[in-house]
């Protein structure tokens, strides 16, 4: 970590790891609604939550950081799956036909 630092690349390692994070949380919305619908959404409350305190006890910038995002992207994604459920029922994203729909 000290490297990062030394070399002035923590702040665009962050910007680069925060891309790919959020990048991440797109598919897992789309899957997650796919398979289990709206339900998983407290998933995501607990994995923000846990990054939340991750990110209050962690020393490292780089890390705290980095769990910071995770944290909050997670949150943002527990609205997502209820958008995503809107957008399967407009017929933008396919059903489950292994699932029933509330729609």
């Amino acid at each position: 970590m000290e490297w990062l630092t030394d070399h002035h690349l923590a702040g665009i390692t962050i910007g680069i790891c925060t891309f790919l994070i959020i990048g991440l949380f797109h598919p897992v919305v789309v899957k997650a609604e796919y398979y289990w619908g709206t339900r998983c959404w407290w998933v995501f409350l607990l994995l923000g939550v846990a990054g939340t305190v991750v990110s209050l006890v962690v020393d490292s910038i780089l890390l705290s950081s980095l769990s910071g995002v995770f944290a909050f992207s997670s949150f943002w994604t527990i609205k997502e799956i209820f958008e995503q459920e809107e957008r399967v029922r407009k017929g933008w994203f396919p059903k489950n036909p292994r699932r029933t729909y509330k729609f």
